[in-house]
């Protein structure tokens, strides 16, 4: 049986668990995840967990957060003035918004706190500065 290697697509059913054991993804259930190893599309940890399985194999990665989505950075968080985002918006803790940096492409930002003047959003990825664990099922090289 061959074993996955960097340029092979692969489809993958897992499993994915913070340190205190709470689920934040999941294939199970669904169709398996379809991607090509070395593309860059996932994060390393996960990719490099992948390589040298083989059909049918199972593994279990820890991914350490700079391995995953980088350490969490307090200069992507900031206090804005109500009156800077659009009247009509309904704003909640948690959730997601689209903005645009100075050159105009898109970043996202979750709410982190809303009073009656200020809106803390914060542009870190919500997994940044986390150790991943990962259950893996290589179902298939495609």
């Amino acid at each position: 049986m061959s074993k996955a290697q960097s340029g092979d697509t692969v489809r993958v059913h897992y499993t994915g668990t913070l340190h205190d054991g709470d689920q934040f993804d999941s294939s199970m259930g669904g169709e398996p995840l379809e991607f090509t190893l070395g593309e860059g599309r996932l994060i390393p940890g996960f990719e490099a967990a992948v390589v040298g399985m083989e059909p049918g194999e199972t593994t279990t990665a820890t991914v350490p957060s700079d391995d995953a989505y980088g350490p969490r950075r307090d200069e992507l968080v900031a206090a804005v003035e109500r009156d800077q985002l659009p009247d009509d918006l309904d704003l909640s803790v948690g959730q997601a918004l689209q903005m645009k940096d100075p050159e105009g492409r898109p970043f996202v930002v979750h709410v982190t706190a809303v009073d009656q003047d200020k809106v803390t959003l914060d542009a870190n990825h919500p997994l940044a500065g986390k150790d991943l664990k990962f259950e893996i099922e290589l179902v298939e090289i495609v």
